[in-house]
């Protein structure tokens, strides 16, 4: 028999007190702003954006704070938890336990970056193009963070490096899939948590690897395809082919996204009491609207993007 790693991070880097804590999951945002921030400076230095370098800060400051954080999580509450947002809307404030979606915030950093081309007079397509390229970077991170947190885990499955999450016995449809009951505090809600409570009242943590499923760590696939390989691939062609239209790097980085998510929602197990659209998952289904979105990038690119970045 496989021996499957049995997920045990904390989601805290450094934890002061039981309410005071330095989380991975907010470090993860603020490493991806830097990094977005330096790839959007240096771009601009080597004029490859429509933003002069003096600008960039405090773009990326707005985007951050308005487009990434309010749109992230307005979009999760909204599309995965709209129920538990209408009856009890100041859960809205607890980012720290997680639940952002990206789609919301794609919409939220959409908005923002067409608010400050109009107020700075400088092409929204061609403010697109310098800050898909850094986008990637923080997708990647928060990946990083989703699988440190033991959250939006994969469906299971017997491949030799699948990960037993104890998480999942918080997650309605474990019982569905064959899990045995186990009258777990709901207040527990992390690894560590989950297994030091197996250790004093459940058996221990054999105990718990023996009724926990195989998983795909989904969220590690998602911080290489959505995260990494776009970075890369938008960093090059950025670079390399300097006579792209306006608007045509936006474009690729919706289609490439949305084919990238749609694709990996096949190994992701949909979140608790999701229900399938025309055979999609919500992830899925809302990805559709990106594939307009970069076709629409796409056709005003061919049709009016006629500047090139840099003249």
């Amino acid at each position: 028999m496989v021996a499957y790693y049995l997920h045990d991070l904390s989601p805290h880097l450094v934890r002061f007190t039981d309410s005071i804590a330095i989380h991975w999951y907010g470090l993860a945002y603020v490493l991806g702003f830097y990094l977005g921030y330096r790839v959007m400076y240096y771009l601009a230095r080597q004029g490859l954006s429509v933003l002069k370098p003096d600008q960039v800060a405090d773009f990326i400051t707005s985007v951050a704070l308005f487009g990434v954080v309010l749109g992230g999580r307005l979009g999760y509450m909204l599309l995965y938890d709209f129920d538990h947002f209408v009856s009890n809307p100041l859960v809205f404030f607890k980012i720290n336990n997680g639940g952002m979606a990206s789609h919301g915030g794609v919409a939220g950093v959409a908005l923002v970056c067409l608010w400050y081309a109009r107020k700075y007079h400088v092409s929204w397509t061609g403010i697109g193009d310098t800050l898909v390229c850094g986008a990637p970077l923080g997708l990647f991170l928060g990946r990083v963070a989703n699988f440190i947190n033991g959250e939006l885990f994969g469906r299971v499955t017997t491949v030799p490096w699948a990960v037993k999450f104890p998480t999942e016995l918080q997650h309605e449809d474990y019982l569905a899939q064959g899990g045995q009951f186990v009258p777990l505090p709901p207040e527990l809600q992390h690894s560590p948590e989950i297994i030091e409570w197996f250790n004093q009242n459940a058996g221990g943590r054999q105990e718990l690897e023996a009724i926990l499923h195989p998983r795909h760590p989904s969220q590690i696939y998602e911080a290489l395809g959505e995260g990494l390989f776009m970075f890369l691939a938008l960093f090059f062609i950025r670079v390399r082919y300097r006579n792209l239209p306006e608007g045509m790097l936006t474009a690729i980085f919706f289609l490439a996204y949305a084919a990238v998510r749609f694709s990996l929602e096949n190994v992701r197990q949909p979140d608790s009491g999701a229900e399938m659209t025309w055979g999609m998952t919500p992830g899925q289904f809302f990805t559709l609207f990106m594939v307009i979105a970069g076709l629409g990038f796409m056709a005003h690119a061919l049709v009016r993007g006629r500047r090139k970045v840099g003249d």
